[in-house]
């Protein structure tokens, strides 16, 4: 399902002709995908959420399809066609939330996708909704959206207790 909708994500891209200003929006294309890199580095020991590979071989070969392929194109396909008139704005948020929350729930219910730690499918609802306005608040104002970006991982590292930092003696494979 996941290389699947890979594939389905390329096709778009191609065929919209998306690709062809990806140099306009490769900053935020990269945000995404420095965004969930941290976030598995932070949540390594402690995922939050987990994709079922199927395909794949395991679940860091998907997360570095979602990585390097969908995500950055995702942000590619949302700023290429963010329109200028606020009631068009307002539509164009609700078709991508509504996108990306009804494709994960298509996986909730397909187990290609499954929660822990007390992180629900409402948490990722919640997720997407601050996602896409800071996809364009970053290609807009960058650095305000680092900063931001700082904040909600702290308010979403204290939220969850997430254990970022673990004793080096405690670490697999530490073996001094």
């Amino acid at each position: 399902m996941h290389f699947l909708l890979t594939f389905i994500v390329i096709l778009i891209v191609w065929l919209n002709g998306d690709y062809k200003d990806w140099r306009k929006y490769h900053s935020t294309m990269l945000y995404y995908a420095v965004g969930n890199l941290t976030y598995n580095f932070l949540c390594a020991n402690y995922l939050l959420w987990k994709l079922d590979p199927d395909l794949m071989p395991n679940h860091p070969i998907t997360e570095m399809l979602y990585t390097f392929v969908v995500f950055p194109a995702t942000a590619l396909m949302f700023l290429r066609r963010y329109p200028s008139e606020l009631k068009k704005k307002i539509i164009h948020y609700l078709l991508w939330i509504g996108l990306y929350v009804g494709i994960e729930y298509f996986f909730l219910l397909t187990g290609r996708i499954y929660y822990q730690f007390d992180w629900t499918y409402w948490w990722s609802v919640t997720l997407v909704i601050i996602m896409f306005p800071m996809f364009r608040l970053h290609h807009k104002r960058p650095v305000l959206t680092y900063i931001l970006s700082v904040i909600i991982t702290i308010i979403f590292l204290e939220v969850f207790n997430i254990p970022v930092e673990v004793p080096i003696e405690e670490r697999p494979g530490y073996d001094h």
